[in-house]
């Protein structure tokens, strides 16, 4: 292999939804960093059968709903 082209492959913690946490190999961010993540297969619709929430973290669900509230949003 090159030199220098190849990106750096380090082991990093993954924080799903429920608070559980594992390890994996990756590109991002640092060794030893954690990567939480807002949506994962514990919480998302598509593969809940719909019965999950999405939170709305960001407020743009709710930022949305007030600028076209008079549209029936």
């Amino acid at each position: 292999m090159k030199k220098g082209i190849h990106p750096d492959y380090h082991m990093i913690d993954v924080k799903m939804t429920d608070g559980t946490v594992f390890q994996i190999r990756s590109t991002w961010g640092k060794e030893g960093e954690q990567m939480a993540l807002e949506i994962d297969p514990l919480a998302h619709p598509a593969w809940t059968g719909g019965t999950a929430k999405l939170m709305d973290t960001g407020g743009r669900v709710s930022k949305f709903k007030n600028k076209y509230a008079g549209l029936g949003f």
